[in-house]
């Protein structure tokens, strides 16, 4: 859990760098951390290339507790090689940062919220982020242990009727989900998600966004279980999606593929707003039965379904 937030700086800022470091330390306080500014005492100290001044100072904190900010590329690298969570600051002194090895840098120090902070810790940390909630359901990054609730979910043959299903060997379907979190969550911040009904904790089905090879606008995707069907879920769980990426993830257009003969589907996506644009061939088979590093099947082996596709302006 992120408890501390700690600014290492290459060098002390100037006046208004420093008020804009000062402000978000202060606004990070009163949303319950502990901050901390640590930088050289005295000019030519930020010289020293493995900054021991820094290592005496960090201590024994424990570093799965702890975020650093760092304004030196330098200084980040070396945190990243001792095991911290580090993510970089630009501002008005060192523009000339490249912060290559990062997975976040901020910008407008004293304009970050609280959950950007949050959700790079959690990133560095391998924690799913918290995507939204409605009323009865949360919705969050999945992790390999849902595969397992998945397959439950996917044994009643009404789930594979108008839709894939998992790799047969369980073992293929949690090291694609491994590399989903890595490769599709880690680079677009968006994808598939897993529900959860929030007065039990069940996973009752998934929900979100993909990009689809061949067409350029994002997809929505979902699917609830065959017990929670009929109860107003996937209704309540597509429109939330639906407004996250209009709200946080600025999207204009969506789209979605639905089997042309799966009708109920077909009237939920008109209900939430959706058109009906064209029928195409869609792939269904991409990795085949097996899972091998991303590898997809050959065109002779490729095999397609009739999807209606549907556009929503929102």
């Amino acid at each position: 859990m992120l408890r501390e937030i700690i600014f290492c700086l290459k060098r002390r800022p100037g006046k208004a760098v420093g008020k804009k470091i000062n402000s978000a330390t202060e606004y990070l306080e009163e949303e319950g951390f502990i901050c901390e500014i640590m930088m050289p005492q005295n000019e030519g100290q930020e010289e020293n290339r493995i900054f021991r001044w820094l290592w005496p100072r960090l201590g024994n904190r424990k570093l799965e507790d702890m975020l650093i900010v760092s304004d030196s590329t330098e200084m980040a690298d070396e945190l990243i090689k001792r095991g911290y969570y580090v993510v970089g600051i630009w501002h008005d002194e060192n523009r000339s940062e490249s912060f290559a090895g990062l997975k976040y840098v901020f910008t407008d120090i004293e304009e970050i919220a609280r959950d950007s902070y949050e959700k790079a810790y959690q990133r560095y940390a391998h924690l799913p982020w918290e995507i939204l909630k409605t009323k009865r359901c949360l919705i969050r990054e999945t992790t390999v242990e849902d595969v397992d609730d998945f397959y439950r979910i996917y044994a009643d043959p009404e789930m594979t009727r108008y839709m894939e299903g998992l790799f047969k060997n369980p073992e293929d379907e949690k090291k694609y989900t491994r590399d989903y979190i890595e490769k599709v969550y880690g680079l677009l911040g968006f994808g598939t998600w897993t529900v959860i009904r929030r007065d039990d904790g069940r996973v009752i089905g998934r929900a979100g966004f993909s990009v689809r090879n061949g067409f350029d606008d994002i997809e929505l995707g979902f699917l609830i279980g065959t017990e929670f069907q009929r109860q107003g879920y996937a209704y309540e769980v597509c429109s939330a999606v639906l407004d996250y990426g209009k709200q946080v993830l600025q999207f204009e257009k969506v789209q979605t593929f639905v089997k042309a003969e799966n009708a109920v589907s077909i009237h939920l996506c008109e209900k939430l707003g959706f058109e009906k644009i064209e029928e195409v061939d869609i792939e269904e088979n991409i990795y085949g039965e097996e899972y091998h590093d991303g590898m997809k099947v050959a065109p002779s082996e490729a095999k397609f379904g009739k999807y209606i596709r549907m556009v929503l302006d929102i």
